[in-house]
């Protein structure tokens, strides 16, 4: 029976899927699972599983044998330092040895491997670790007193005493972990005044996340793939790390602040031929006017977190010579629509999220839940254990089968009668060379019940420039669909994860 990574072709692989043919992937089954083992241990005949690049610029690599050995030892230290099954084990670090050692080292023991942002303040880390309540805290030395604030837990600090130490464990564990076991605990990229809920995993988790690595990321044995995401968010994590090597197929990391420049150096030094990033690190790299100083090779370019604004996508097509293929999903569902990179016979229709993914059922649907025509605007939502699962996005499905995203669900903006998307708006804003960043909520207006006010990161900030803008955007959208107020700022507020926070402009707004 031909597996799905055989696969090349979307209507075949649309016309076949069973549920089932996902199993045979993998070497676990519906009782007994283990996400480590399935990513590391089984494919310790293979060679390198990582290749990182640091901020410093040196590259270190590390294969599937070497992490295997590692995370046994640290599921050994675990077991043998009062660490049980469903303890949370909190990882606050950046892609090294160390991290892959703890995270998929707790995971293998049984425990909850729980990844945080190594950015967080205090308030941010006391929040998740009240949350979670670990056991253990691992972060760098360096970061060594933010472990002070909690009495009763335990934090090691991951230098060389901590290598040191779980050195002498054994370099084999045998995993006994059901697949309905809880594995990873995400956090969300929520503030730390609106905090975030803990998305739980289990271990069963790995094997619905081969849709996103087959159909999202197009990952097949030989791609040299390189995500640069922070595994304390989704993306770095499911789709950086665990689809890879779930695959048997080495991964290529970032570790540190982000640096456009290194980078680039990275898709060049490691040959990458599958680039996967969020939307706003492609414009990052785009906007560093770097990007024509590097040898590329890639084959297959993938993102997700917001959409990917025309210009910037319409730039990495003509530098990569490829597609730009948008993956689309929850944290809650993973991914459900996703425009299959690589696939011979799937037109990419710039713009898109795609179509959905075998297996989902992806719909747009109206306010009563039912499901509405094509072009029709709506909320974008899943059949999940027969309901429907909002994914609080509008969007369209055109006559193709194609998903169009249209802003988030309170983001679309009614004025005067007319239906206005945020994501449009702000798209044509960067079309303007003078445009940074842009963001766009709507705001009261006694007349039009609503209006579009944007929030521009700009190089020029005179008056008459305003004008220029709104003629700008009326001339590409419509006579309705363009700012009627504009604010020149500093910088726009993000979400940990990068993301702009609209929710914060509006709540900002209200406050005056």
């Amino acid at each position: 029976m031909k597996k799905l990574t055989e696969y090349s072709s979307y209507n075949e692989v649309v016309k076949d899927f069973k549920w089932d043919m996902l199993w045979d992937l993998f070497d676990g089954n519906v009782e007994n699972l283990n996400i480590a083992h399935e990513c590391l241990d089984r494919h310790v005949d293979k060679e390198t599983a990582v290749r990182l690049k640091f901020e410093d610029g040196h590259i270190e690599r590390y294969t599937f044998q070497e992490l295997s050995e590692w995370t046994s030892r640290f599921a050994n230290f675990l077991a043998n330092h009062g660490v049980e099954a469903g303890d949370r084990v909190c990882v606050m670090l950046e892609p090294s040895l160390a991290y892959y050692t703890c995270v998929f080292g707790a995971i293998k023991r049984g425990a909850v491997a729980v990844p945080l942002f190594t950015l967080f303040g205090p308030e941010a880390l006391a929040q998740r670790i009240n949350d979670c309540r670990p056991k253990l805290l691992l972060l760098h030395p360096e970061k060594a007193h933010l472990g002070k604030m909690f009495e009763e837990l335990r934090v090691l600090p991951s230098g060389p005493e901590f290598f040191e130490e779980i050195r002498k464990e054994s370099p084999s564990f045998k995993t006994e972990t059901r697949a309905k076991d809880l594995a990873i605990f995400q956090y969300t990229s929520g503030t730390t005044r609106e905090f975030p809920e803990a998305i739980k995993h289990t271990h069963r988790s790995v094997v619905t996340l081969a849709l996103a690595a087959l159909f999202g990321l197009g990952l097949r044995q030989g791609d040299r793939y390189f995500c640069p995401s922070s595994p304390a968010w989704g993306h770095g994590m499911w789709h950086g790390t665990i689809s890879p090597w779930s695959l048997g197929i080495s991964a290529g990391h970032y570790s540190g602040r982000f640096d456009p420049q290194r980078i680039l150096e990275a898709l060049q030094e490691l040959e990458i031929t599958n680039f996967a990033a969020a939307a706003t690190v492609y414009r990052m790299l785009i906007k560093s006017r770097m990007m024509d100083k590097y040898m590329y090779n890639i084959r297959k370019v993938s993102f997700t977190g917001e959409p990917l604004d025309s210009a910037s996508e319409d730039f990495l097509v003509n530098r990569f010579g490829v597609p730009v293929c948008s993956m689309y999903g929850t944290t809650e569902t993973g991914v459900i629509l996703a425009s299959y990179p690589g696939f011979r016979d799937f037109k990419v229709k710039r713009g898109s999220l795609g179509k959905p993914v075998p297996g989902w059922k992806v719909a747009i649907i109206n306010e009563e839940g039912k499901e509405v025509p094509p072009g029709t605007l709506g909320e974008i939502a899943v059949k999940r254990r027969g309901e429907w699962f909002h994914a609080k996005d509008a969007g369209i499905m055109d006559e193709d089968g194609y998903f169009w995203h249209k802003g988030r669900s309170d983001d679309v903006i009614i004025s005067a009668g007319w239906t206005i998307s945020a994501v449009e708006v702000e798209d044509a804003l960067l079309k303007h060379p003078a445009v940074q960043e842009a963001a766009v909520i709507g705001v009261p207006d006694e007349l039009r019940g609503q209006i579009v006010k944007a929030f521009l990161v700009v190089r020029r900030r005179e008056k008459a420039f305003e004008e220029e803008l709104k003629e700008f955007v009326r001339t590409r959208l419509s006579a309705h669909e363009y700012p009627r107020a504009i604010a020149f700022v500093d910088e726009l507020p993000k979400t940990p994860a990068g993301k702009v926070n609209r929710k914060a402009l509006r709540k900002a707004y209200a406050n005056g």
